[in-house]
């Protein structure tokens, strides 16, 4: 198993979780029956639920410290703690990356009314803070005006299209359908691939069940789309993959074995 560094190319992948918590398999994936979950080994508890870990993904890359999706913040949250323990200073983060704007994904963007990462430009897909900032939307999202319109305000928000490169090893992929702008990263460095895949997947059992939506997904079938195209991809290339929500660490590769496509970490 790896630790919580692991690199790709000259660029450094640190695994850092802000908080987890255990859910309904049926209940959060809707088309799939508990009878299918026992039947994958590895990711049903003793009370029949599935793990959901809140995680972030940090990257040196070019000289920049960069913090990709910002947990959830809730009372207990580790994020801050385990930023420490692993040698991430949050006063020295240059960059806060938001691959899309549900509420456990910028949940550390601000504390206190205050940027948690003072001296980091916060940069969000151009169609994702348009989507969850429109007023008739945000309404419904109360996190949106706490974690998210606050960063414009104090001018140190940055919005981007696809393709933006963050550095010259990393730049980002619009992955829609979980929500409406919803962004990855890719890596490139050194003749190696490595992908921040977001919540492109929230479990490991849909390297296999690709056509499995967890309620989460906005749309569906835009979802199910990008996630068969992006995990196709990535199983091809062999590229190195950060899991926000698969078990710690989240890092491993999507392979075939035995005429099924599996999770394997690392």
């Amino acid at each position: 198993m790896a630790g919580p560094t692991i690199k790709v190319g000259n660029v450094e992948m640190i695994a850092l979780t802000d908080t987890a918590s255990t859910r309904d398999p049926v209940a959060t994936f809707p088309s799939s029956t508990l009878d299918e979950w026992r039947h994958v080994p590895g990711v049903l508890n003793d009370e029949d639920q599935i793990s959901s870990r809140v995680g972030t993904t940090g990257i040196r890359s070019g000289g920049k410290l960069i913090i990709v999706d910002t947990g959830l913040q809730l009372p207990g949250a580790q994020l801050l703690d385990d930023m420490k323990a692993k040698g991430v200073d949050r006063e020295a983060v240059d960059i806060v990356f938001l691959t899309h704007l549900h509420g456990d994904h910028v949940g550390w963007n601000m504390s206190d009314g205050k940027p948690t990462f003072p001296n980091a430009r916060y940069i969000i897909p151009r169609h994702e803070y348009e989507h969850w900032t429109d007023e008739d939307f945000k309404k419904n999202w109360p996190h949106i005006d706490v974690q998210v319109t606050p960063l414009a305000n104090l001018d140190i928000l940055d919005l981007v299209d696809d393709g933006y490169n963050i550095t010259d090893e990393v730049s980002t992929m619009e992955t829609p359908g979980h929500t409406a702008g919803h962004t990855s990263l890719v890596i490139s460095s050194g003749g190696e691939k490595g992908f921040v895949l977001g919540d492109v997947c929230n479990n490991p059992v849909q390297a296999h069940f690709t056509d499995w939506c967890p309620v989460f997904d906005m749309d569906p079938a835009k979802a199910r789309q990008t996630r068969h195209a992006v995990v196709d991809r990535l199983e091809a290339e062999g590229t190195l993959v950060s899991a926000g929500h698969f078990p710690d660490p989240g890092f491993g590769h999507f392979v075939r074995a035995q005429g099924k496509r599996l999770w394997r970490g690392v």
